[in-house]
């Protein structure tokens, strides 16, 4: 019989706070159910296994984010759009490590069809309408963004910039900028 209070969306939630303490790779049921304080057993009553929890985490990851970034680039529209997505993943990582991690947990094509992952792909894509890149390279730009973005946030997390000048937050500005421009002037071809 199923715990009271137990329901997929609260281990979700308890799942994703867990991988921000612990790190997404180390939320394993048993780790989940220690920290609601049930039996591994009663776990199974919600959530089918290990890779259910995990992509539950992945999936709330995403749509806190997709969330996040739709309000930050709501009516802005060019460099002031692509810094308000870009600091959106940053502050995301920042604060919740775990669930940023959870974020790049690779989905089954359906399940990833049907996620917020789309949400953001369709934001990025609205983000660079303002700079007026045709396809394909509207999907370079996509790429090289995420690439960025990404590469530069967990450059941060795993303390790459913590005793250099300038500081990360510096950088950052500079890095938007840097890419503003490369948007501004792409050329195709």
């Amino acid at each position: 019989m199923a715990r009271a209070g137990l329901t997929p969306a609260t281990l979700t939630r308890s799942g994703a706070e867990l991988a921000d303490r612990i790190g997404f790779d180390q939320v394993t049921p048993s780790a989940l159910a220690r920290h609601v304080g049930v039996k591994v057993q009663s776990l199974y009553a919600h959530v089918a296994n290990a890779q259910d929890l995990k992509t539950r985490i992945c999936l709330l990851a995403l749509e806190e984010m997709a969330d996040r970034a739709a309000d930050a680039v709501a009516g802005r529209s060019g460099k002031d759009a692509l810094a308000a997505f870009a600091t959106v993943y940053r502050d995301y990582a920042r604060r919740h490590p775990g669930r940023y991690e959870a974020a790049r947990h690779q989905l089954d094509p359906q399940t990833a069809a049907a996620s917020a992952g789309v949400r953001h792909a369709q934001m990025m894509r609205a983000v660079l309408r303002g700079y007026d890149l045709p396809e394909p390279e509207q999907t370079h730009a996509v790429r090289l963004l995420g690439a960025v973005f990404h590469g530069f946030t967990a450059l941060e997390l795993a303390g790459s910039f913590a005793h250099s000048t300038p500081g990360p937050g510096e950088s950052w500005t500079w890095t938007i900028d840097s890419l503003d421009r490369l948007l501004r002037t792409w050329t195709t071809p």
